[in-house]
C-alpha cells in the first residue's frame, strides 16, 4: 500500500472544515504532527483546483485571506466566505476566533 503523502493528508483535513467556519495553515500542520509546516500546508492549498477541497476556508493565523491570489477572479475567496456568512474587511475575517475551527479539537 502506498504511503499517503503530506498534501493528501492536508486535503483530508481541509475537507472536514464545516460550512461557515475557517481554519489556519498552522492549525492543519499542528493536527498533522508537523507544527512547523504551515507553509507546506499553504503549498498544498495552491494545488487544490479541480479537486473538491474548500481551500477558501484556510487562512493565515490571524484570519487574513493570504491565499486569495490563487483563486480565479478578483475576490472569489472573499465572495465564497461571505456566501457562507462571514464578514471580510480589508482582506481579514471579522471576528476570526468566532469562526475558527481547530482540527486538533474537532477531529
Amino acid at each position: 500500500m502506498e504511503e499517503q503523502n503530506f498534501f493528501d493528508k492536508v486535503y483530508e483535513v481541509a475537507q472536514q472544515i464545516p460550512y461557515g467556519r475557517v481554519t489556519s495553515y498552522g492549525a492543519i500542520a499542528k493536527y498533522l504532527g508537523a507544527a512547523r509546516s504551515a507553509r507546506m500546508v499553504g503549498w498544498a492549498m495552491n494545488y487544490v483546483f479541480g479537486k473538491d477541497i474548500p481551500a477558501h476556508r484556510v487562512v493565515n493565523r490571524v484570519g487574513v485571506l493570504t491565499g486569495k491570489h490563487h483563486f480565479e477572479g478578483t475576490n472569489l475567496m472573499q465572495q465564497l466566505l461571505e456566501n457562507e456568512g462571514l464578514t471580510i474587511k480589508d482582506n481579514q475575517i471579522v471576528d476570526f476566533q468566532k469562526y475558527f475551527w481547530d482540527p486538533v479539537q474537532e477531529l
